[in-house]
C-alpha cells in the first residue's frame, strides 16, 4: 500500500462506511429503547459518504481532510446519527493522526481544539448527566491518536533523513571513484610519455646515427641499430606494464616492478650508449627511499637526460648528482635547500636531484639573462612548457617537493630538485 496510498485509504473508507451501515441497520431493525431510534436511510447514508468522501485523499491533502472531517461531522451531531455509528469518532481520530504526520504540532492543535469544542458541545446537549465521562474519553482518545503521529512522524524524518545521507555519500563516493581514475589515468599518461618520450629520443638519435654510418663505418651503424633494437624491447616491456595496469585483467604477480633510485645506473649506462657523455654520483642509500619517491627521482633524471639527449647536440656530456641527505639542512650546489632552514633526523631528510649539461659548450646568448629560472612545483606560473617539464613538477609537486629548471649562464641547462622523504615540504633558494 505504500506505493500507492490512494488505494490504501480508500479501503479504510470502504470499510468504515460497511461498518456504519451495518450498525445503522442493526439499531433499526433492533431498536433500543433507551436510545432515540436513527434517522431515515436517505438521511444518514449520504452523510456518512460525504463525511467518508476526503479519507482516500488525507496524505495528498490533510488539512482539507480535517476539516471536512469537522464540516460533516456537525450534522451528524445535530441528526443524532452519532449514536448509532462509529465512523465520526474514527475518521476524527484518522484526521488528528495525519495532521500531525504531515503537518505538524501547531495545524493539528487547531484542528484538536476546535475538535473538542465540537465534542463538548454534543456531549453537554446530548448527555448532560455523563458529559464529564465522555469528554475525558474524547480527549484520551485524541491524545492517544496524537502521540501515535508523534512516533509515525519521527521514524518518517529519521527515515527521510537517513535516505538522504545516503544518496549524499553515494554520491560522495561517485565523486571520489571519478577522481580516483582521473588520477590514475594521469599518472599512467604521464608514465607513458616518460617511457615513449626516453625510447624514441634514443632511437632517433642512433637511427640518424646509423643512415650516416651505415656506409663508412657499418661497425658503427650496426652498434646503433643494436641499441635501437634494446631500447625498443625495453620500451616494449614498460608499455605492455602500463597497459595491463589499464587492463587490470592480470595479477600482481603478472607486473613487473617498476624503476627506482637504484636503478640509476642502469639508466646512465643506457644513455651513455645512446651517445650521451653521463656522470652520475649518488650519496647516501637511495635503496630504501619510499616507492613513490625512488620512483619519482629515477622519473625526474630520466626525463633531464632525455632532453639533454634531444636538444643539446652531439657531444653533450651531462653530470648527475643525487645526494640522500639525512638532516635536511643546509644547501647544495645547486641552489635548492630546506624551506625551513633544518630540521633534525629523519624529519627533514630529502632527496636532492641536480642534472646538469653543457650543451655541447654551447652558450645560449638570450637564454642566459633569464637562467637559473624557478619552475615551482605549485604549477601556479603558466609558463611554456613541454610535458616534460610539468611531468617533473607536478612528480615533485606530488611528494611535497620543488623543482626548477632553466638554461645555465655558460651555456647548457640546470635541473634541481628535491624530494622530501617524509611529511614537509621544501623550498628553492632564487
Amino acid at each position: 500500500m505504500r506505493a500507492h496510498p490512494v488505494v490504501g485509504d480508500s479501503l479504510i473508507a470502504i470499510v468504515l462506511f460497511a461498518l456504519d451501515v451495518a450498525l445503522y441497520s442493526l439499531f433499526v431493525a433492533f431498536p433500543v429503547p433507551d436510545v432515540p431510534p436513527p434517522p431515515p436511510w436517505y438521511v444518514g447514508i449520504p452523510l456518512a459518504v460525504c463525511l467518508l468522501a476526503a479519507v482516500p485523499v488525507r496524505r495528498r491533502h490533510p488539512q482539507l481532510m480535517a476539516y471536512w472531517v469537522l464540516v460533516w461531522t456537525v450534522p451528524h451531531v445535530v441528526f443524532g446519527i452519532g449514536k448509532t455509528t462509529i465512523g465520526v469518532a474514527v475518521v476524527s481520530c484518522i484526521a488528528l493522526y495525519t495532521l500531525v504526520v504531515y503537518t505538524g504540532r501547531r495545524q493539528a492543535a487547531v484542528y484538536t481544539a476546535l475538535t473538542l469544542v465540537v465534542s463538548l458541545a454534543h456531549q453537554i446537549i446530548e448527555f448532560p448527566g455523563e458529559w464529564l465521562v465522555n469528554t475525558v474519553t474524547v480527549v484520551l482518545s485524541l491524545a492517544l491518536c496524537w502521540v501515535l503521529g508523534e512516533f509515525v512522524g519521527a521514524r518518517r524524518a529519521y527515515q527521510a533523513e537517513v535516505e538522504a545521507r545516503l544518496a549524499l555519500l553515494e554520491n560522495e563516493r561517485h565523486q571520489a571513484t571519478r577522481i580516483a581514475v582521473a588520477e590514475e589515468r594521469e599518472r599512467i599518461a604521464r608514465e607513458l610519455h616518460d617511457v615513449v618520450a626516453h625510447a624514441v629520443s634514443v632511437i632517433v638519435v642512433h637511427a640518424d646515427g646509423a643512415s650516416y654510418a651505415v656506409r663508412t663505418n657499418p661497425e658503427v651503424a650496426e652498434r646503433a641499430i643494436g641499441t635501437i633494437s634494446e631500447t625498443g624491447r625495453s620500451a616494449l616491456a614498460e608499455l605492455r606494464r602500463l597497459l595491463a595496469i589499464l587492463r587490470d585483467d592480470q595479477g600482481e604477480n603478472a607486473r613487473t616492478p617498476q624503476p627506482t633510485a637504484a636503478d640509476l645506473g642502469d639508466l646512465a649506462e643506457r644513455m651513455r650508449a645512446a651517445g650521451l657523455a653521463v656522470r652520475l654520483e649518488t650519496e647516501g642509500p637511495l635503496d630504501d627511499l619510499p616507492a613513490g619517491v625512488a620512483l619519482g627521482v629515477y622519473r625526474i633524471v630520466q626525463e633531464s637526460l632525455t632532453n639533454s639527449l634531444k636538444h643539446a647536440g652531439p657531444g653533450t656530456r651531462a653530470h648527475v648528482r643525487v645526494r640522500h641527505v639525512a638532516d635536511g639542512g643546509g644547501e647544495d650546489s645547486g641552489g635548492v635547500s630546506g624551506g625551513d632552514g633544518g630540521g633534525d633526523g629523519a624529519a627533514g631528510a630529502s632527496v636532492r636531484i641536480a642534472v646538469d649539461d653543457d650543451g655541447a659548450g654551447r652558450a645560449h646568448p638570450v637564454l642566459a639573462t633569464t637562467a637559473h629560472t624557478s619552475v615551482p612545483s605549485t604549477g601556479e606560473t603558466a609558463q611554456a612548457a613541454g610535458n616534460g617539464l610539468i611531468g617533473m613538477r607536478e612528480r615533485a609537486n606530488v611528494h611535497g617537493g620543488v623543482l626548477e629548471a632553466g638554461p645555465a649562464p655558460g651555456g647548457g641547462w640546470r635541473v634541481r630538485a628535491a624530494l622530501p622523504v617524509n611529511s614537509g615540504s621544501l623550498g628553492l633558494d632564487a
